[in-house]
């Protein structure tokens, strides 16, 4: 019973925007993702069943959300796995449930569970659309180790992939490399490793393709000092330790004391040292203190509305409203800003996991503008292909993606370098599909690539 419990608990937690689905489950210390997430997927369809056998009426006891587990997983999911009085509740309205859900495919003139989703939940634009993205954490393994596993788990590993459609065709137990970042494997979509043992000793990382994209580009050099402004959960954190190679000193901060929690313990498991969170908002941070006066490169992902999120769980948000916009720009630029005062900053990634040009372009064309000739816009990644909206001129330098172009979430990415003495920093971002340097290791022009060493940690199963 504890784990629908906790599932219910978790439905909870999203409607109060308590946190993510992935927080929120990991705090829970159940295996719940695949519950959660399909509960979610099934939500309206579950809460017109519920209404029409009328059940929440006639259990006055039954909390709508632990309603909608119980009844997921009894019609659609595996079929109740323990005992407990919730369990016998629902067994006893088996069949007024399951009529229920006949009634409704009639209406809906189908014959499958599947077909009652709407289109973007059941596989139409965008979130069905967005592969399983893998990135090994080399803190604790190597990609070659990990493709091995996967292969003796029964998984078909089909190299590296060649292009954006070749990722769009994978289904079944096949998987590839991916085309842009050398550390990413790519599955089919809603492929399931939240139970995978590579994933809870922390060999691998559930990170969106989008989402690798600020760490990799800022490519800190091993032993750098290294701002995460706005850290939680995490992921860009460790993704940016294991550039550094756990050389270093990484400052991460974030507002959130639950959100620093769940952080901390997701670091340590993933590997990660050298690094000190403070629950602090980045604004009140002294670019003067001492402390980071060795700060060479800063990872900025603010707060955003949020809209390139590509809902492999739909939940219903309007879209923000003018206003809403404007404020969340005016904090970005003022956040921007502070970022480009510390002193020894040589390069500042700023990302958005939004679509809207308020908080993309308009940002980084104002900050700029208000810096004058101190930093440049630096052209990322030429090979990427989409590129940031003409709002100003060299906009064309900035990253986007989306789920139609890039089989992501939505995302923008600007790398900004301080110009003069650390226009030579720029040697080290890394270059074009195909020709990535190691992290953190600059390549004059021509020069031949570096072989990558074989980490000599083996993943056990």
């Amino acid at each position: 019973m504890a784990l629908y419990g906790a599932a219910a608990a978790v439905l909870e937690g999203l409607e109060r925007g308590a946190g993510g689905v992935k927080a929120l489950v990991f705090q829970s210390r159940f295996p719940l993702y695949a519950l959660v997430s399909e509960t979610l997927r099934y939500s309206p369809v579950l809460e017109e069943v519920l209404a029409g056998a009328a059940l929440l009426q006639a259990e006055k006891k039954l909390s709508p959300q632990l309603a909608k587990v119980l009844v997921y997983d009894l019609l659609f999911g595996k079929g109740l796995k323990c005992g407990g009085r919730w369990k016998a509740l629902a067994r006893r309205h088996r069949a007024r449930l399951e009529a229920e859900l006949a009634r409704l495919k009639v209406r809906r003139k189908v014959s499958r569970n599947e077909e009652l989703l709407a289109p973007a939940q059941a596989g139409g634009p965008g979130a069905s659309q967005v592969p399983r993205y893998v990135r090994v954490n080399t803190l604790k393994t190597c990609v070659d180790d990990v493709i091995d596993f996967f292969r003796r788990e029964g998984y078909s590993y089909l190299g590296k992939a060649a292009s954006v459609e070749e990722l769009r065709s994978l289904s079944g137990k096949k998987f590839l490399l991916d085309l842009h970042l050398p550390e990413l494997l790519v599955f089919p979509p809603q492929t399931d490793f939240h139970d995978n043992v590579l994933y809870t000793s922390g060999h691998i990382i559930l990170q969106d393709k989008a989402s690798c994209l600020p760490a990799f580009l800022l490519s800190p050099a091993a032993g750098s000092h290294v701002i995460d402004a706005c850290a939680a959960p995490g992921n860009k954190t460790s993704h940016l330790a294991a550039i550094l190679k756990n050389k270093g000193q990484i400052f991460a901060f974030d507002v959130d004391t639950k959100r620093l929690a769940t952080m901390s313990t997701m670091l340590m498991r993933a590997g990660v040292t050298g690094f000190q969170l403070a629950q602090q908002d980045f604004l009140t941070v002294d670019p003067g203190d001492p402390k980071y006066s060795k700060v060479a490169y800063i990872l900025l992902d603010p707060s955003c509305s949020g809209s390139g999120m590509v809902n492999r769980v739909p939940m219903a948000e309007a879209a923000p409203s003018a206003e809403r916009l404007q404020a969340l720009a005016g904090f970005q630029r003022k956040v921007l800003s502070h970022g480009l005062s510390f002193p020894a900053l040589q390069r500042l990634v700023y990302s958005t996991c939004s679509l809207h040009r308020e908080e993309n372009e308009d940002v980084v064309g104002a900050v700029l503008q208000e810096w004058g000739s101190a930093f440049r816009l630096v052209d990322a990644f030429p090979g990427w292909p989409c590129r940031g909206l003409a709002a100003f001129p060299g906009a064309e330098s900035c990253l986007r993606a989306s789920a139609a172009d890039t089989l992501t979430h939505g995302f923008f990415v600007a790398v900004l370098e301080r110009r003069g003495d650390g226009a030579a920093a720029s040697r080290s971002l890394p270059a074009a599909a195909g020709d990535t340097p190691q992290h953190g290791e600059g390549r004059e022009a021509g020069a031949a690539p570096r072989k990558r060493k074989r980490k000599r940690q083996r993943v056990k199963e």
